[in-house]
């Protein structure tokens, strides 16, 4: 059986390395496509950056590539359009790629369930008006945020410079002693080379915007593939639950 090709629709640049370090551990294609926007972390841009066109013109970047599923890696250019906008916008995509999609906020949601998981703690380097979506858009599908902390970092830019100590730090800070699973929803965020670490300082599963992405990708293609390196998500071969 040929490995399966997933593509994703990045915004701008920051860390989309973590692509082919993923590629790199798992058997499968994860071509990526950039489009572009301003990458402030506010509301009227990321309702832009998200926009079906610039989503169609990402899935006509992907089409060479021949994708088995799609997905547009972004979590605030995702959840800042509300449960029901998110869901039309993964529609839109699906019908322009021709292919399954999903986005990165979706990709939070089927890993939580996946995993069993109920209450969380976010760790979100956004400011706070916009971190608090994300938290409304976790409530809406059931997950109970336990603890929230907001970085308040206005641009993926700056994200994308943060270094393996300083997302530990954040990880470390933000926890809460209820929450099942931390979450990490910033794509622009270098994440996967310290899941491990994250994961054993916490002593429990951590969810990160790369990793749920490229998790979601493979699970829209009927895939199941593991890696230790790539944290609990991919160590257990969870069975999602829900639609």
């Amino acid at each position: 059986m040929p490995a399966p090709t997933i593509g994703f629709i990045y915004p701008d640049h920051a860390a989309e390395d973590d692509y082919p370090r993923a590629e790199a551990l798992l058997d499968a294609r994860l071509p990526v496509a950039h489009i572009y926007g301003t990458d402030l972390h506010a509301v009227p841009e990321l309702l832009d950056l998200g926009s079906p066109e610039k989503l169609r013109h990402g899935a006509a970047q992907l089409a060479p590539y021949r994708p088995d599923a799609v997905v547009w890696a972004c979590t605030s250019g995702s959840f800042v359009y509300g449960p029901a906008g998110a869901r039309e916008q993964v529609r839109g995509l699906s019908e322009a790629a021709g292919v399954p999609a999903s986005s990165t906020s979706f990709a939070f949601v089927a890993a939580a369930r996946a995993l069993g998981v109920r209450r969380v703690a976010v760790a979100a380097s956004y400011p706070e008006e916009v971190a608090r979506l994300f938290a409304d858009f976790l409530a809406d599908a059931g997950i109970t945020v336990a603890g929230f902390a907001s970085a308040g970092i206005e641009t993926a830019a700056e994200v994308g410079t943060l270094d393996a100590g300083q997302v530990l730090e954040l990880a470390r800070a933000d926890d809460h002693p209820e929450a099942e699973a931390l979450l990490i929803p910033d794509t622009a965020m270098h994440t996967l080379e310290v899941l491990p670490r994250l994961e054993a300082t916490l002593g429990k599963p951590v969810l990160t915007a790369n990793q749920v992405t490229i998790w979601e990708g493979l699970r829209l293609a009927g895939v199941a593939r593991t890696s230790p390196a790539l944290g609990t998500l991919f160590a257990e071969r969870p069975a999602y639950v829900g639609s």
